[in-house]
């Protein structure tokens, strides 16, 4: 690439937003790759000049005091600057060692970024704003991650490669090269540490399905599309609590020039970020904020298999800011649906605080403003929220995919910080509307543990899910021998009571075995089942029947029965000792299961109903829990945090965890970069 040309020169001095909006349209659609060096470098300028060395008067107004301006950007000193990045790239690579094919090679990418990195101050820099541009790099010695990778692109395009691109995940940035770019390499770090992969594929990150790499989906980037990354990294905030606004205008502009030229079509977290400044300053004539939030969802689920958390996060931000509680729940939801495809790892930090800001700030704010007021601030629903079993659906899949986030991890997600305010917050739904919604916890098969142990049967427990040895038994043709060989194991010589209870229980194992075979019978045959049989299961459902009457002894079902219950008990007789009779599968059915009203639902109930379906192992076991008149929360809040979903990895605490037990909040976090 040759000295800035005397077409990029005709655009300076810049002395005004629409003066930079031109250069960039120039360099975007002209014949040649768009110059990414000389772009950041004009970027990394004039951001440095309206935030970094821009002082703020103490006890005034904030607004006054930042009255309009625009510094002018000379062409010396972008010149300059360019000169000196070309001549440091090229003069720290020998082509001729690389020049065996016209695509970069993973060692050449390697030592492209050790130039990079050998460059950079070694002082602790990296979560400071304001150091993802060139600029930055050639007037202090300093980058942050993305500045890194894409100084990286840069300085390949100074190179004359033109294989070697961006790709991009929701914190992260990696290149990709070769043919068809089918090849990656790390050439950056990611997090607090110095630690870093330089030169190593991405694969890794992808087989363990850590949510740094998206599943493999990242946002691969044209020359075009670089533009756009390095457009939408540009931070306005001059402080925590100020915005300049003439570069946040900037940024706008900048972007919309991108959008009509149809290069964030596939990029969500641009369109997320033009639909923030949307909202803060609408233009005249373009789409409301809603449809640019939207249109970052169809991206993602378009090109990225749905692999994108963010575009839910900025949608229901944006409800959330507007009073509209309900959608802001939904599209939360609709993250953790995300998230649930990943497993947790250190690395997800600026995730892990995005969900839990929304756990523990937003949805209770979202409660307390609802329990004063009822209906939403938005006045778009008639409905109070506490009152709507839809949004108490949107809570129980966020928390589910969240459980599900953290199973197969290597790290807990949910503490008893997360649990707390769960519970405070599902507290607040009424329990006739809790009950009103519908949860699903699918199983994949039917599983009967015969492995039943003599406490068990003592005690009239049902047998578990699994047996001691963790293998799930399916009713097959050889239930009955699995059963009596569990029963024959016992090799120590009985007592004389131990006699004794071993008929009652060889009478047992005899009813057990010949109700097993029925009811085996029934499931392995083409007909319809017995109606009986039917009933039986439905009250099993509800909790009404008998452990002790499957065990050999005992009614049918329990004490508490309804008169569901007498009326089945009158279907399944009985003898006089107790102990059951297999039911005729040839009578007529004692039972309308259809007509009785145990089974119907009121027309309210129906209307005003909701359904979700739980997948984690957490929120699957806190289903009777969660639909209970009066919570228990001791057992709800231990259900959350049990740590048998993960595989924990014993290390030495750190003091910087996020963690609400021991040391409170952090720092909220700045401005997502």
């Amino acid at each position: 690439m040759a000295s800035l040309t005397e077409s990029v020169k005709r655009h300076f001095p810049l002395q005004n937003i629409k003066d930079v909006i031109l250069l960039f349209q120039s360099q975007i659609q002209n014949n040649d790759e768009p110059n990414l060096a000389l772009l950041s470098i004009v970027v990394g300028y004039i951001e440095n000049l309206l935030t970094c060395n821009r002082s703020l008067p103490l006890n005034c107004d904030v607004e006054s005091a930042l009255e309009p301006m625009f510094p002018i950007v000379d062409i010396s000193t972008i010149d300059a600057l360019y000169a000196k990045f070309k001549c440091q790239i090229k003069g720290s690579v020998d082509l001729t060692q690389y020049r065996s094919s016209r695509c970069a090679t993973r060692d050449l990418v390697k030592k492209v970024s050790d130039i990079i990195w050998s460059s950079l101050t070694r002082s602790y820099y990296k979560d400071r704003a304001h150091l993802q541009s060139l600029f930055s790099y050639l007037t202090g010695n300093k980058l942050d991650c993305f500045g890194v990778a894409f100084a990286v692109v840069a300085a390949f395009q100074v190179l004359g490669y033109k294989d070697v691109h961006l790709a991009l995940s929701e914190d992260h940035a990696w290149v990709t090269y070769g043919k068809d770019s089918e090849e990656t390499a790390e050439v950056t770090w990611h997090g607090k540490g110095n630690e870093d992969k330089r030169g190593q594929p991405v694969n890794v990150g992808v087989t363990e399905k850590s949510w740094l790499y998206l599943n493999g989906y990242p946002v691969k980037c044209t020359r075009r599309m670089e533009v756009a990354a390095l457009v939408s990294g540009i931070n306005p905030s001059i402080n925590a609590m100020s915005d300049s606004i003439e570069l946040a205008r900037l940024q706008q502009q900048l972007l919309w020039l991108l959008y009509d030229l149809n290069h964030l079509k596939t990029y969500p977290m641009a369109l997320g970020n033009l639909g923030d400044l949307e909202e803060i300053c609408p233009s005249p004539g373009r789409p409301p904020p809603i449809e640019l939030f939207r249109e970052s969802i169809m991206a993602a689920q378009s090109y990225y298999c749905n692999m994108h958390v963010y575009p839910y996060t900025y949608l229901g931000g944006y409800l959330y800011r507007n009073g509209r509680y309900k959608g802001a729940l939904e599209a939360w939801a609709n993250a953790a649906d995300v998230i649930r495809k990943y497993n947790y790892g250190r690395e997800d930090e600026e995730i892990y605080k995005e969900f839990l800001e929304i756990a523990n700030e937003l949805i209770p704010h979202i409660v307390k403003v609802v329990s004063t007021n009822g209906c939403e601030p938005s006045g778009q629903t008639d409905t109070p929220l506490l009152q709507d079993p839809e949004c108490f659906s949107h809570l129980l899949r966020f928390y589910d995919g969240l459980c599900e986030w953290e199973e197969g991890s290597s790290t807990p997600v949910l503490h008893i910080g997360w649990a707390k305010p769960l519970v405070s917050t599902i507290s607040k739904f009424p329990g006739k509307v809790r009950c009103m919604v519908d949860i699903t916890v699918p199983e994949k098969k039917l599983d009967v543990d015969l492995e039943i142990t003599d406490c068990e049967k003592h005690e009239g427990k049902r047998p578990s899910e699994k047996g001691k040895c963790g293998k799930e038994n399916s009713i097959n043709g050889s239930t009955e021998e699995k059963f009596s060989k569990s029963n024959s194991n016992r090799k120590s010589a009985p007592s004389e009571n131990e006699k004794s209870k071993g008929k009652k229980k060889d009478a047992s194992a005899g009813h057990e075995s010949e109700f097993l075979h029925t009811l085996e019978t029934q499931i392995n045959s083409d007909e319809e089942p017995h109606p009986n049989i039917m009933a039986l299961a439905a009250a099993c459902g509800d909790n009404i029947l008998n452990p002790e009457y499957l065990l050999g002894s005992g009614e049918p079902f329990s004490s508490r029965s309804s008169s569901l219950s007498s009326e089945m008990q009158d279907g399944l007789s009985s003898k006089s000792n107790g102990t059951p009779v297999v039911p005729d599968l040839n009578s007529e059915p004692g039972l309308d299961i259809d007509s009785t009203s145990a089974f119907s639902q009121n027309d309210d109930s129906v209307s005003n109903s909701a359904s979700v379906t739980l997948t984690s192992q957490k929120m699957k076991g806190l289903k009777d829990l969660l639909l209970a008149e009066k919570l228990n929360t001791s057992a709800i809040q231990l259900q959350l945090t049990a740590q048998s979903q993960v595989q924990v990895v014993k290390r030495g605490r750190q003091a910087n965890e996020f963690d609400l037990v021991s040391g409170g909040r952090t720092t909220k976090r700045s401005r997502r970069e």
